[in-house]
């Protein structure tokens, strides 16, 4: 209950948390799943059917669930791997893709079992994976985050000005006692990252706390554009986040 009152309060969980809840969601799902297998075992010792009669039936339907319930195992050894190798758990955001590509699904784990992971994402959506079906898993808040955003600006300004402006602002930020709590260290203005037609990329980097990148990259967005109209200085259409 605490670890999900801090993520609905955006707070940043710790990894002994998040691991903590996975655990509890594992063994709370083996402890159903066992609990309705011993009902079953006793229900029918009520009923009088001897036990040993239904070793054939089983037997047969056990080998019939065999092929049926591949994928159903598959799921299960797949959760396990998750669970053994902390990959991610409980609270974590990650990003869900075909192998290869950085595009796909991104959300907070909001469910995790051996079986299925639940992910929810920032539209509300909660998509519901077999964990056989994960190819590639992104983890956006392992640790620590960074927060990368690129500041588009015409070719004709001076960009020494420019950056000492952005520089100023990131160093107004980082003094800002509310935000320098999500930051692990000053925010840096990296320099030009790319050139396009009639403008270049700055790029500003931050480390935060995990899964707290996204409010900072908007937080610095908001102030760069801000610092950087109030100066005269006007930005091409295009950029984006790296």
């Amino acid at each position: 209950m605490q670890i999900r009152l801090q993520i609905e309060a955006g707070a940043a969980a710790s990894e002994g948390m998040k691991r903590s809840r996975a655990i509890s969601e594992a063994v709370e799902w083996v402890a159903v799943a066992l609990t309705y297998f011993i009902a079953f075992i006793l229900a029918f010792d009520r009923l009088g059917v001897p036990l040993t009669t239904l070793v054939a039936p089983a037997t047969v339907v056990g080998i019939g669930l065999g092929f049926g319930a591949q994928q159903m195992v598959g799921d299960l050894l797949a959760g396990f791997f998750l669970f053994a190798e902390h990959q991610f758990a409980f609270g974590d955001v990650i990003r869900l893709s075909v192998p290869g590509q950085t595009a796909g699904i991104t959300g907070t784990v909001e469910a995790l079992t051996l079986r299925v992971t639940k992910l929810r994402t920032a539209q509300g959506e909660l998509v519901v994976v077999p964990n056989s079906a994960l190819r590639q898993v992104t983890n956006l808040s392992k640790d620590w985050s960074r927060a990368v955003i690129d500041i588009p600006v015409l070719v004709t300004e001076d960009l020494d000005h420019v950056t000492s402006i952005l520089r100023d602002v990131v160093g107004a930020m980082a003094a800002d006692s509310h935000w320098s709590e999500l930051l692990l260290g000053d925010p840096v203005v990296a320099g030009v990252e790319a050139i396009d037609v009639g403008y270049v990329q700055l790029r500003l980097i931050a480390r935060t706390l995990p899964g707290r990148q996204f409010e900072v990259a908007r937080e610095i967005r908001l102030r760069a554009t801000n610092a950087l109209r109030s100066a005269g200085i006007s930005s091409p259409s295009g950029g984006g986040d790296g």
